[in-house]
């Protein structure tokens, strides 16, 4: 006895309308999925958040702050607010301004709490408080080539280059500089503007 197959072939129609529907709402699933892989990849080569751990920075950073920072570290001046990752004994990052410049001499007058750099008097409105917390450190001082001097600015609470335990930064060792924070108080995005220019 022959066996005789039988093959049936089923087709589902859609009517005009809902392949329309199902066209846009696949482009705008592909155009979602685009913007969050473009989001995460602008971060990971632009921009990085980092969380702020203690109150040196106060009053412009406080702890929990997060803070969103750019690799981009070729062209650092006076007042950015940076993370360094150079080694020291506690062996964690720390958050500091920039106070001095490869070529730049800094001097503090702990009596007064004043800044000069390059004999010339600095204005620090973010700061908490004068300079008076002077550490180990030995004034004048002129920063070589390759390094920065840095500083909290809550000046008589901070851990920064007064302190041989830092010391000055190799430039190799800043992670990156901060261009906003997140407060998480409010929630909102402030923009913070360096102090020195």
């Amino acid at each position: 006895m022959d066996s005789k197959y039988i093959k049936e072939d089923y087709y589902i129609e859609f009517p005009e309308k809902q392949n329309k529907i199902v066209s846009e709402l696949f482009f705008w699933v592909q155009q979602f999925c685009l913007g969050i892989l473009v989001i995460c990849v602008a971060f990971s080569i632009f921009a990085k958040p980092v969380i702020v751990n203690g109150d040196s920075m106060n009053p412009t950073l406080h702890s929990k702050d997060t803070i969103l920072i750019t690799a981009n570290t070729f062209s650092l001046k006076r007042g950015d607010i940076v993370v360094v990752t150079q080694p020291w004994e506690r062996d964690e990052s720390i958050v500091k301004r920039v106070i001095g410049l490869p070529g730049d001499t800094i001097n503090i007058n702990f009596e007064t709490g004043e800044v000069f750099i390059n004999g010339k008097l600095i204005k620090e409105d973010y700061i908490l408080e004068p300079t008076r917390l002077y550490y180990d450190a030995k004034m004048p001082i002129t920063i070589p080539d390759g390094y920065l001097f840095v500083m909290g600015d809550n000046r008589n609470g901070s851990l920064d280059s007064r302190s041989g335990k830092i010391g000055l930064i190799r430039k190799q060792y800043v992670f990156g500089k901060a261009f906003f924070r997140v407060r998480p108080d409010t929630g909102s995005l402030i923009y913070k503007e360096n102090g020195n220019g």
